[in-house]
């Protein structure tokens, strides 16, 4: 099972993108000498280009640093929002299955979230930026190596193989609907996490991962991966039930 972080296993409530976004600002203008409104509008057109503002940045030739910009980006975000989720930890320790992080996110920010909601111990490996972009640091120039980050396939398939999983026996948990959308066109089972409302691409909908096992209960139902119906073995419908009491309180 691969799950993104943020905005996923904590809600968008907390205002965290939102810091982010204005950290990026603040970045464009401090580091990179725009204006405050040039800003605003390049920080969009860059995510819109380029997938990221890091990523456009470099391809134009900038010369910013990756941890660099992480550190600018990440290290003033308001974590103190974040909160231990107790009830989570109790679902994914009930989960028998692998699960893996997949962010892009740098590690630093990744281990931080998941230290503050109590998650550190429930994933067995963490896939980041710096998996994704192994390469970046022995670049010559800007853009002689490319930033690849969700939705690109490119930043799918390295991050498949890094986990080394089926993808066709796998579930992605993400709350964009582009990357869930790149995780079906992947072979990937898909999982729209945040929304109420399922898209073409999602297989299922989990408006909040909290409720993870009304949303999927065939992830309790299947032992070790996602597999057809016809294969699924392992617990009853039942034992779900009972779990759902116990992980629930």
């Amino acid at each position: 099972m691969n799950v993104d972080l943020d905005d996923t296993l904590y809600s968008s409530h907390t205002g965290i993108d939102q810091a982010v976004k204005n950290n990026i600002e603040e970045f464009l203008v401090d580091k990179c000498g725009f204006g405050r409104d040039q800003a605003a509008i390049l920080r969009v057109e860059l995510f819109k280009t380029y997938g990221s503002t890091l990523a456009g940045l470099r391809a134009l030739g900038y010369n910013i640093s990756a941890d660099d910009y992480h550190s600018f980006v990440h290290g003033r975000l308001p974590y103190e929002r974040i909160k231990p989720n107790l009830q989570l930890r109790n679902i994914l320790l009930s989960i028998t299955q692998r699960k893996i992080i997949f962010t892009n996110s740098d590690w630093i920010h990744a281990n931080k979230v998941l230290d503050l909601l109590g998650l550190e111990d429930c994933f067995e490996q963490i896939i980041c930026f710096e998996t994704i972009n192994p390469n970046l640091p022995k670049a010559t120039r800007p853009n002689e190596i490319p930033v690849l980050l969700k939705p690109s396939l490119d930043a799918m398939r390295i991050a498949i193989t890094a986990a080394n999983v089926n993808p066709h026996r796998t579930l992605f948990l993400d709350d964009s609907v582009r990357n869930v959308a790149a995780g079906k066109a992947m072979g990937l089972k898909t999982a729209l996490v945040g929304r109420s409302t399922k898209t073409n691409e999602a297989d299922y909908v989990v408006e909040n991962v909290n409720n993870l096992m009304q949303a999927i209960p065939e992830i309790w139902m299947i032992d070790g991966a996602m597999e057809d119906d016809q294969n699924r073995i392992g617990r009853s419908r039942s034992d779900v039930e009972a779990l759902l009491m116990t992980v629930g309180a």
